[in-house]
């Protein structure tokens, strides 16, 4: 069984929130997250055998919540993870949230009732080995692990101040972190035997990292022109060659043994706006695809086991609605939710996929930059569901 960082999935979602503009770690940020109304439903409507019922739904965060990562074991046990009061740089407090089935419920990290930090990723190599990262208000990066019940901030000895970790991934027996140090690439790893913490020789920031149990593995990022990716080769990452996408960058990355695997992120132009990107590996080689939209941000990718992927992320000229693509190799369908009835700003910064559930994570901001924290569930119209029909475009995956 394939194993990521989400359970059949997990590679970074990056929220980019504030805090990589207010801690300098991202040189390229995009915006924010949240609003203070549960986001509308919409109302049931058939759209054929490929409809998808759709449901917004919110883990009621407290004021100005927003969610970075989201991880699935299985339906009834999916763990969210991110940050409320996002607005107060020294003061926000970070969110760990797990789903039963039937209710979002808060814990709180054991040793540090405060919870003083920003978390970014989370993993899960079992339903009793949870993993988190971030960073810190003490300036170093915040590395959490739980067995489902409680959680506790693990000092690193090996990661020190002004580090970042923006990933994360756990199979039975390893976890891995990944990030940056000085300008320069960074994967931190913990095993039986302990800690490790590389840094890499060429520049550059990680900022999504995927495992399978036999121990192949994928990290993505970019060194400040193009994208980047390393592999995990026997216990060492090693860049491999990648596409060369003048102003690429990549946020998350997927796999589901070692012929599939998903990249995705953007492409910054002069003129500011982002495209979306999309690089799929078949065993040989990383290959861009194309995608169904000229401009749009790319955060999260999971994949279903069966060899179709998600990927979650935000559309500028429909910036009120749920955006997903789902799709395999180079034919991609573009997934929308409900048409707002106020102005608001959604994005879905991760996307985990459990069952016959695709379920996507993130924030909408309202017209007074008020952040609520937003959950997209999507599923299949022959599902129990109690929601609306998501309106899917473009070419159909391939089978």
């Amino acid at each position: 069984m394939v194993m990521s960082r989400r359970l059949p999935r997990r590679a970074l979602s990056l929220c980019v929130l504030l805090t990589g503009v207010l801690t300098g770690a991202l040189t390229r940020a995009t915006s924010p997250a949240h609003a203070h109304a549960d986001p509308p439903r919409p109302h049931a409507a058939e759209r054929g055998p490929a409809g998808l019922f759709q449901e917004s739904t919110t883990a009621r965060l407290q004021t100005d919540g927003s969610l970075s990562d989201v991880v699935g074991l299985s339906k009834s046990n999916i763990w969210a993870v991110g940050q409320e009061d996002v607005w107060e740089a020294w003061q926000n407090r970070s969110v760990i949230t797990h789903w039963d089935g039937g209710t979002w419920t808060e814990l709180g990290i054991r040793n540090d009732a405060s919870n003083a930090g920003h978390l970014r990723s989370v993993a899960a190599a079992s339903p009793r080995e949870i993993w988190a990262v971030g960073e810190g208000h003490d300036g170093l990066p915040y590395v959490v692990r739980g067995d489902g019940s409680v959680f506790d901030r693990v000092s690193v000895p090996e990661l020190g101040s002004g580090d970042w970790l923006g990933g994360v991934a756990a199979v039975p027996g390893r976890m891995v972190a990944v990030g940056g140090r000085a300008g320069k690439t960074l994967v931190a790893t913990s095993t039986a035997k302990g800690w490790t913490a590389v840094q890499g020789k060429a520049k550059g920031m990680l900022y999504g990292v995927a495992l399978t149990r036999k121990g192949d593995g994928w990290a993505v990022g970019d060194d400040g022109t193009e994208p980047l990716i390393m592999r995990l080769a026997g216990n060492t990452w090693k860049p491999v060659t990648a596409p060369s996408v003048a102003g690429g960058f990549l946020r998350d990355v997927s796999m589901e043994g070692p012929k599939k695997a998903v990249a995705v992120g953007g492409i910054y132009h002069d003129d500011g706006k982002i495209s979306p990107l999309v690089l799929t590996w078949n065993g040989k080689r990383w290959r861009q695809v194309p995608v169904p939209d000229r401009y749009a941000e790319l955060y999260g990718v999971t994949g279903d086991g069966k060899g179709h992927f998600w990927v979650s992320g935000y559309d500028p000229e429909h910036p009120g609605e749920a955006y997903l693509l789902r799709g395999a190799g180079s034919a991609w369908r573009l997934v929308r939710g409900e048409t707002p009835t106020r102005p608001r700003t959604m994005r879905l910064q991760a996307v985990t996929h459990v069952g016959d559930l695709t379920m996507a994570v993130g924030h909408v901001v309202d017209a007074n930059d008020h952040y609520t924290d937003v959950i997209e569930r999507f599923q299949p119209n022959t599902a129990k569901a109690g929601g609306s029909t998501a309106k899917t475009t473009g070419a159909p995956a391939e089978r």
